[in-house]
């Protein structure tokens, strides 16, 4: 039996570009790992927002017990998670990502998928800041 992987949260702003940067995360990673990997997009009435109940529930939804890295699109979708984080409400080991977020989402779940501990995977995910494009 494998180590657990560790899980990844993707928080938008918007339920369709979460999902749609989670599918190319995990679509990426060639078939290495099934790393838990859940969107949490969208307020709660299925708009443009963010939502701490989904939040919170996607995070347990990816909890294997290896940790659970959390990266987030814009101000209050940082602010959100670091809520959840202060009132304990996320699984033990999560962790907010200081991370692009598709880019970081990217290396976050291929490092993942690797076998890599919550360290090297939100390290990854952090180095992302440093990819250029020209």
């Amino acid at each position: 039996m494998s180590a657990p992987l560790v899980g990844v949260v993707l928080v938008s702003h918007s339920a369709q570009v979460a999902s749609a940067v989670a599918d190319l995360a995990v679509g990426l990673t060639g078939g290495g790992g099934d790393v838990p990997v859940a969107p949490a997009g969208g307020g709660p009435d299925g708009g443009l927002g963010t939502s701490s109940d989904l939040i919170a529930a996607a995070a347990r939804s990816v909890d294997r017990g290896a940790g659970v890295a959390v990266l987030a699109d814009l101000g209050s979708a940082v602010l959100t998670v670091k809520a959840l984080l202060a009132d304990d409400e996320l699984p033990s080991g999560a962790r907010l990502v200081d991370a692009p977020f598709l880019e970081g989402a990217v290396a976050a779940v291929v490092t993942a998928s690797t076998g890599a501990d919550l360290d090297a995977v939100a390290a990854a995910a952090a180095e992302a800041y440093t990819y250029r494009k020209t």
